[in-house]
């Protein structure tokens, strides 16, 4: 029997995949106990009373638009006390235009110079962390490399050197910066997390990156011993 609820919800720009990453997560929570809903509207956020049931909403909508009866609810709901967690555009490049959206997520995308395929590397911060626990201290990746405004009263749980080498354009003489790739938050009792590894599907899927991502989902949702 399940013991934990999550909602998925999938839209937006296509480049990135949201119905695979998604699925992929969605499958991932079932296998720890979860039941899980997937939706691909935005109305899935409509049900205040609803959403205040669940343990774990995971948004995977890169862009787009959101109506104010949508997120209304959203907000509210994680504000009570339901986890928020998700990866790369797919939380923290969704509506643009919602400030408040973005005060609840930790970070909004600015750049990602040298797009797909950048070689760099993740290093972990905080390795005592629960979502960290059993990560290598290096994890290497070949995608984007997200440069984020990102609010200072996130715990960060791992970084990326930015620029890496022959990449930055504009940004060279402001030197290098550590800039978070891991990051949980609290927006009033709801537990945030935040991954911005994620691309597409693949990248999500590789195992060090997947490790990451659904330990940071369970300790939203107060599911650590699901794991």
């Amino acid at each position: 029997m399940a013991t934990k609820s999550a909602l998925i919800v999938w839209g937006g720009w296509d480049g990135h995949q949201p119905k695979e990453v998604g699925e992929l997560l969605g499958g991932e929570l079932e296998k720890h106990g979860f039941a899980v809903e997937i939706a691909d509207t935005l109305d899935a956020y409509l049900d205040e009373v609803k959403l205040k049931t669940l343990d774990l909403i995971v948004p995977c909508w890169t862009m787009g638009t959101i109506k104010q009866e949508q997120l209304r609810p959203l907000l509210a709901a994680v504000q009570s006390g339901v986890g928020l967690g998700g990866v790369h555009g797919g939380m923290c490049d969704s509506f643009r235009n919602e400030t408040e959206y973005q005060f609840m997520t930790g970070g909004q995308w600015v750049a990602h110079p040298g797009n797909d395929g950048v070689a760099y590397t993740v290093d972990i911060r905080d390795p005592d962390h629960f979502i960290t626990q059993g990560s290598p201290e290096v994890i290497n990746v070949k995608s984007e490399q997200y440069y984020l405004h990102v609010d200072p009263a996130v715990r960060v749980l791992a970084t990326t050197r930015f620029p890496v080498e022959g990449v930055g354009g504009a940004h060279l003489r402001n030197g290098a910066v550590d800039m978070p790739v891991v990051w949980t938050k609290y927006w009033g009792e709801g537990r945030v997390f935040y991954n911005a590894l994620g691309h597409q599907h693949n990248i999500v899927a590789q195992p060090d990156v997947l490790h990451l991502t659904v330990r940071g989902l369970l300790w939203a949702a107060h599911a650590e011993d699901l794991a």
